[in-house]
């Protein structure tokens, strides 16, 4: 396969094999330059394994990855150039802030000089300047966090890789600090790889999602793309982006669908379908309208109701389905409420099996 220059690292028909079973399955995908890439996926489906692959910490069975057009199949870790961040950040407890950060430019045997200036750089990236003579062992997970990050960059790798680096923090802490990384990234221009299985963590992050089930890549694209266009039941219900039912094609021009939420309008179709051919259809938390007063609609009754904030995350059975909503009054359970499908409220999926 032809390398492109906007692709330095590329993963092609990648597999893997655990206990005679394929944990990865004929992977391929691409890093471009400058890009954050998330790996994102369920325990299990393989993130940490391919970026073990990709550091050279991991054998595989098939399949090539290259760098620049370059195998680097015998090319041993540390011979790769890349800044790799474990979950548990690794430092070394018995060394200072300063001497965990200088650590790796020691072993490549620097001057002092050329150290204490890079140490000095990626401390101040990492707004952790004032912290260069305390121990780590004095540190919040957050600054050991900056920390870790800021002994990865220091050698000037030419690609990160970050495996679950925020698993351990708490949510507001979590929330605060993947913005940083992400900024703290984008500063050094140098393309990272990003494994969380956490969806908020990667749409905050990255510029392309590589979205994996079992061992093998069920989307790809930036975060708006998942959102807006997701390819299948996995999918949709995996990001949390709303609730999955059946339809059945009804005629064809228009496309008019039968569902729970009753006839169905869909514009925009994207597949080939047919009369009688049942689909699956997203229906978005906010994909309805609340109908007051007079007017029809479609009649559910109200399962739950609990405040989420900015809005009442509201379960709704209708015609045997359960859907969740997101309305911004509370109803009482037990209540009949009349809803209309907006638009743009109804994403067709895959054709069902």
């Amino acid at each position: 396969m032809r390398q492109s220059k906007q692709s330095p690292l590329r993963v092609d028909d990648l597999v893997k094999y655990y206990e005679g079973k394929p944990l990865i399955s004929n992977l391929s995908f691409e890093l471009r330059e400058k890009e954050v890439l998330c790996l994102l996926g369920p325990s299990g489906s393989g993130k940490s394994t391919l970026l073990r692959i990709i550091a050279g910490l991991e054998p595989f069975e098939g399949g090539r990855v290259t760098w620049h057009g370059k195998d680097l199949g015998r090319i041993p870790p540390e011979r790769r150039s890349f800044g790799f961040m474990f979950q548990d950040y690794a430092l070394f407890p018995h060394l200072t802030v300063y001497e965990n950060v200088a650590f790796g430019l020691r072993m490549q045997h620097l001057p002092e000089r050329i150290i204490a200036r890079r140490v000095a750089a990626e401390l101040d990236r990492v707004s952790m300047s004032s912290f260069a003579n305390r121990n780590v062992q004095n540190l919040s997970g957050g600054e050991q966090q900056r920390i870790a990050l800021a002994r990865t960059l220091a050698p000037e790798p030419r690609m990160i890789m970050l495996d679950e680096p925020l698993g351990a923090l708490d949510r507001k802490l979590r929330e605060q600090l993947t913005v940083e990384i992400r900024r703290i990234l984008k500063t050094t221009g140098v393309p990272a790889i990003y494994v969380t299985h956490d969806q908020a963590e990667a749409f905050t992050l990255a510029d392309r999602i590589l979205l994996l089930s079992d061992g093998q890549l069920a989307q790809s694209g930036t975060p708006e793309e998942l959102y807006h266009s997701p390819i299948s039941s996995w999918v949709a219900n995996f990001l949390g982006l709303g609730s999955v039912i059946q339809a059945e094609v009804v005629t064809m021009q228009p496309l008019v669908l039968r569902s729970a939420l009753g006839n169905i309008k869909i514009k925009g179709l994207n597949c080939q379908l047919s009369q009688g051919m049942r689909i699956n259809l997203l229906v978005r938390p906010d994909g309805v309208n609340l109908i007051k007063g007079d007017q029809k609609g479609i009649v559910g009754k109200v399962r739950d109701c609990v405040f989420q904030g900015h809005y009442y995350r509201t379960e709704v059975t209708i015609g045997g389905e359960t859907l969740n909503f997101e309305f911004p009054d509370e109803t009482k359970p037990g209540t009949r409420i009349n809803i209309m499908p907006k638009e743009n409220g109804i994403v067709l999926l895959e054709i069902c099996k």
